[in-house]
C-alpha cells in the first residue's frame, strides 16, 4: 500500500509529537517529517516530497499564511491543509486567498484529522463544520455577487462543481455521480480553465460568488 506523505509544520512541541503519532497510526498515512518553524520550507519540501503539507496558521517568523503563498508559488500541486484554533472572519479568508486547500480546527477528533488529509490528498476541499458553515454565511449573508459571466460550463461540469461545494474530494464525486476519478480529474482540469482559477478553493469561492451552480 502507497502511503500518503504527509509533512507537519507546528511550533507547539506536544502537539507536534502527537500530529506524528496520529499520522503514523493510520495505515495508509505516513509522517515524513516535523517542523517547528518554515525557515527551510522550500528545502524541506523538496527533501521529503510530501504528498501533503499540515501547517500551523500561527507560526514564528514565516507565519502559516505567508507559507501557504510560497507553496502555491514554488510547488502548485502540492495541498496545503491548514490547521488552528482561529476560525474568525480573517484566518479563514487570508488562508483560503493563500492557497489552503483545507482549513482544520486543532479542536477537531484523531479521527477528522485522519479523513481530512485523505480528502485533500484526493483532490477535496474539507473544512471543519464551523468554519465551513461561516464561509457559507459570509457568501451568502454579506457578499454582494458580481455579475454573473457565461463561462461556458457544461452541465456535467457544473454537476462536479456543486459537489465540490459541498466539500466532497474527487474520489466522492465520481462514487455520487457515476463516473470514473479520472474523469472527474479531466472536468476539474476543464473547469480550472473555464473559470481561470488555480486551486479547488478559488473554483469554489468564485461559483459561490458568482452563483455558477
Amino acid at each position: 500500500m502507497q502511503r500518503i506523505r504527509v509533512l507537519v509544520f507546528e511550533d507547539n512541541f506536544k502537539l507536534r509529537e502527537s500530529l506524528y503519532f496520529l499520522i503514523n497510526s493510520e495505515e495508509d498515512l505516513e509522517c515524513c517529517g516535523t517542523y517547528p518553524d518554515c525557515k527551510s520550507l522550500e528545502k524541506v519540501i523538496e527533501e521529503t516530497k510530501p504528498d501533503v503539507i499540515l501547517m500551523d496558521i500561527e507560526m514564528p517568523g514565516i507565519s502559516g499564511i505567508e507559507a501557504a503563498r510560497i507553496i502555491k508559488s514554488k510547488f502548485p500541486g502540492l495541498p496545503v491543509l491548514m490547521q488552528t484554533v482561529f476560525h474568525d472572519d480573517s484566518h479563514i479568508f487570508n488562508a483560503i486567498c493563500a492557497g489552503a486547500s483545507g482549513y482544520l480546527l486543532k479542536s477537531s477528533s484523531s479521527e477528522a484529522y485522519a479523513q481530512a488529509i485523505r480528502d485533500v490528498f484526493n483532490g477535496g476541499s474539507p473544512m471543519s463544520g464551523p468554519v465551513a458553515r461561516r464561509v457559507l454565511e459570509l457568501f451568502q449573508k454579506n457578499v454582494i455577487p458580481s455579475e454573473t459571466k457565461d463561462y461556458d460550463l457544461t452541465q456535467k461540469e457544473k454537476e462536479v462543481l456543486a459537489w465540490l461545494i459541498e466539500g466532497k474530494s474527487f474520489k466522492q464525486i465520481a462514487a455520487s455521480i457515476g463516473i470514473s476519478y479520472e474523469t472527474v480529474r479531466s472536468h476539474m482540469k476543464n473547469i480550472y480553465s473555464k473559470l481561470h482559477v488555480h486551486s479547488n478553493t478559488e473554483a469554489v469561492i468564485k461559483a459561490l460568488k458568482e452563483k455558477l451552480v
